[in-house]
């Protein structure tokens, strides 16, 4: 028999609860998640793009490429399930939408979540990419809104970090507020140094 955290990726990425949605969405569901019970690190994003969609391989994009640059970190550490796990707040490609992709399907993180941050009990640095982890995961009422969110970062709850999230448009909203780039970026990475020890 299978270990329970194994059973559960299996589970998760076979997925079809938004099935009926096929003809909206335009694509089958391809859930995607990456998790081992020894990371320390969590990433908790949006949803795959559909690069990721199409490769199966979690932040295999140009903001995948930032969000290493961000971290510290190569590739290889960035993809060993022992050391850095991945859980999008939704697992499947959501599609496109006017702005670029759609939100997360709603289903997923209520479907998902709980159960597989059960199965992960060595996490002691939680990164929450973008609004729609922040929303879920930080206290009720901590910050107005993302930037403030991640201004705020080191008022986070132990083991969270707020960011923002690394697509192209990132570098217009680094521009504007440069202390990301001088103040969290270091911290960010001083953190995840040490949770990777």
């Amino acid at each position: 028999m299978p270990p329970p955290l194994d059973t559960l990726l299996g589970e998760i990425r076979a997925c079809r609860v938004c099935a009926q949605d096929f003809g909206e969405l335009g694509h089958e569901p391809r859930p995607f998640v990456a998790a081992s019970r020894e990371a320390p690190v969590l990433i908790i994003g949006q949803a795959p793009g559909s690069k990721v969609h199409a490769s199966g391989i979690g932040w295999d994009d140009d903001s995948g490429d930032r969000l290493r640059d961000w971290l510290g970190i190569d590739r290889e550490t960035f993809y060993d399930t022992a050391k850095i796990a991945q859980m999008p707040s939704g697992f499947c490609y959501p599609g496109k939408g006017n702005g670029g992709d759609l939100p997360p399907r709603r289903e997923c993180a209520p479907l998902w979540h709980e159960r597989l941050l059960a199965e992960l009990p060595s996490i002691e640095l939680t990164l929450l990419v973008g609004q729609y982890a922040q929303k879920r995961y930080l206290p009720r009422g901590f910050a107005p809104n993302l930037t403030e969110a991640v201004r705020r970062w080191r008022e986070a709850p132990d083991g969270l970090f707020p960011l923002p999230h690394p697509a192209w448009r990132s570098r217009l909203w680094m521009a504007k507020h440069p202390w990301f780039e001088a103040e969290v970026l270091p911290a960010l990475r001083g953190y995840v140094q040490q949770a990777l020890r």
